[in-house]
């Protein structure tokens, strides 16, 4: 048996930590709002069933690569706010600093903040020159937050037959 370990990554508002079977119902009722899944890969609700497998792929992730997607949750009240990491299925080009967070968690710089420390933690383990964020075109709200980040739309390309904006993160320890 193989062991791989998820590290925890604390913010000053937020915890960023590996999925457990307990997340299911909140991340289920996430996922089943149209408003919060309209701009995801798959652009639809998911049913709790596509939700766990979502969870054990973010977890296979870590075994995989040695990085993936996190749940995120509130330090004070352990609210659980969303998913936050790096996202990289076989077909992505590179690596994704990749987020969606809860209706109720958005406005409050959870996303900058929870993104911010994902890439961080990144750049500073992995010998990457750059990620990336595949963000739809009429996403302002993400938008807002890469831009908060310093990356930079490098292009416009189409993957899984929807097209997406190509931000650009620069890791500065290797720039």
């Amino acid at each position: 048996m193989t062991a791989f370990e998820i590290p925890v990554v604390v913010t000053e508002r937020l915890r960023l930590r590996a999925f457990r079977a307990a997340d299911l119902d909140a991340y289920s009722a996430m996922q089943a709002n149209p408003e919060v899944t309209r701009y995801m890969v798959m652009g639809r609700t998911s049913t709790p069933a596509e939700v766990w497998r979502t969870m054990l792929m973010s977890l296979g992730s870590w075994a995989l690569r040695g990085y993936g997607m996190w749940a995120c949750e509130t330090i004070e009240g352990e609210a659980f706010v969303g998913s936050v990491g790096i996202f990289h299925p076989l077909d992505w080009p590179e690596p994704e600093i990749a987020y969606s967070l809860d209706r109720p968690f958005w406005g409050q710089g959870f996303a900058t903040e929870a993104a911010a420390a994902a890439r961080r933690w990144l750049f500073e383990r992995f010998p990457l020159s750059r990620a990336a964020s595949f963000i739809r075109p009429d996403n302002l709200a993400s938008k807002r937050v890469v831009e908060r980040l310093g990356a930079f739309c490098e292009k416009t390309f189409e993957l899984r037959g929807c097209t997406y904006e190509y931000w650009v993160h620069h890791n500065p320890i290797r720039s």
